[in-house]
């Protein structure tokens, strides 16, 4: 299929710049995933929406402040260059395996040509010249793709609290002595998030924004209603957000995300699953990582009782029209953008032209687009 058929026409102001006045008040469409029929409705109506005996599987993944600001120090590399000055913008999108003791990230990095292998960036806080992290480039990949390893610190994740930002997605404008603010501190994460454990810990450089609407009171009703719940983590990164340039979707290849599932959820699906019961997935970080996972258990010949199990792993996997759903029954999600993978991964959910005709029921009814947006609710 060609990428220009998920093409839709957006106003540029239905994209929300702020979260609702108060968590969990967003509006959400409901979309008949086999008829197209939808209605307006609110997210306070999801607990009696669900079904007592469905699994809810929400992403725990916490969004570090993964938006950092360098300046370049002396380069020690013969890659032809630009003089060692001016101010860098980093991305850290994912935290890479390696040895003991080394913290080597990939990144984005702007402007990229400025940025080449074998020189140093200097991390410092707002007004500050003293550089409290320092990193070595150590190659460069294409679209202004970086590995960094950053120099041992004690704390490097409390390092990034003190110098890094929220990564808002570029949609969301903010002035540019405030990148984020303590609002989106706040909003910009769900209230389930887990706190990252130790220095090896990974996060998201993306919220998994379904999850922005669910207040502690909306949880509970659902678990009164009988809705059961588990978490699973996928940290977002460059497989959720970069940017499509392919023609077709035939040749779009996502990065690898990395994954966790515990041994409760891993529990909680293939019990789930051995009833017959529905499977909730609140947003396409959690659906693909369901999806991959019943797909290498398949693979590996694993019955339906035993598909899943307490690992971590990663996840290229790529939805699109035609893709079969081996496990999510369900899927509570955001509106997305147009031509993005994850409006392709919905349409393959729910069917392009339903999808597509409930957007532009969307656009005329004035919904709340992207992050900070509404959502819907397929069934």
């Amino acid at each position: 299929m060609l990428v220009s058929e998920f093409n839709y026409s957006l106003p540029e102001d239905l994209i929300a710049q702020r979260p609702p006045e108060v968590r969990g008040t967003s509006r959400m469409m409901t979309l008949g995933r086999r008829n197209g029929e939808f209605a307006d409705r609110s997210f306070a109506d999801l607990p009696s929406l669900l079904q007592p005996g469905d699994l809810l599987v929400l992403n725990d993944s916490r969004v570090i402040p993964a938006r950092l600001f360098a300046t370049r120090s002396g380069l020690t590399t013969q890659h032809k260059s630009p003089a060692p000055s001016g101010h860098v913008e980093v991305l850290l999108t994912q935290r890479l395996a390696g040895l003991e003791g080394q913290n080597d990230w990939s990144a984005l990095v702007r402007p990229a040509k400025k940025v080449q292998p074998g020189e140093t960036l200097l991390f410092a806080a707002p007004g500050s010249s003293e550089a409290v992290l320092r990193a070595t480039v150590l190659s460069a990949g294409e679209f202004g793709e970086r590995t960094l390893r950053f120099a041992a610190v004690d704390d490097f994740y409390a390092a990034l609290e003190r110098i890094g930002h929220l990564p808002l997605p570029p949609y969301i404008h903010r002035p540019k002595d405030e990148p984020d603010s303590a609002e989106d501190r706040e909003r910009y994460q769900t209230v389930y998030s887990q706190p990252l454990a130790s220095a090896e810990a990974q996060g998201s450089s993306a919220a998994p924004t379904a999850g922005l609407h669910f207040t502690p009171e909306i949880l509970e009703q659902l678990r009164e209603r009988g809705v059961e719940i588990a978490t699973l983590t996928l940290h977002v990164g460059l497989g959720t957000f970069q940017p499509v340039r392919a023609e077709r979707t035939e040749e779009i290849r996502l990065h690898a995300e990395s994954y966790t599932i515990s041994a409760a959820a891993a529990d909680a699906i293939n019990r789930a699953r051995k009833e017959g019961r529905r499977i909730i997935a609140a947003g396409t970080t959690s659906t693909r990582t369901m999806e991959h996972v019943a797909r290498e258990a398949e693979r590996a010949g694993a019955g339906i009782e035993a598909a899943f199990e307490a690992h971590s792993g990663s996840t290229s996997l790529f939805l699109s029209p035609g893709a079969e759903f081996k496990v999510v029954g369900g899927l509570l999600t955001n509106f997305h953008l147009p031509e993005s993978t994850l409006l392709m991964l919905v349409s393959a959910f729910a069917g392009r032209e339903h999808v597509l005709a409930a957007y532009a029921h969307a656009v005329a009814e004035r919904y709340r687009f992207f992050s900070y947006g509404d959502c819907m609710l397929i069934l």
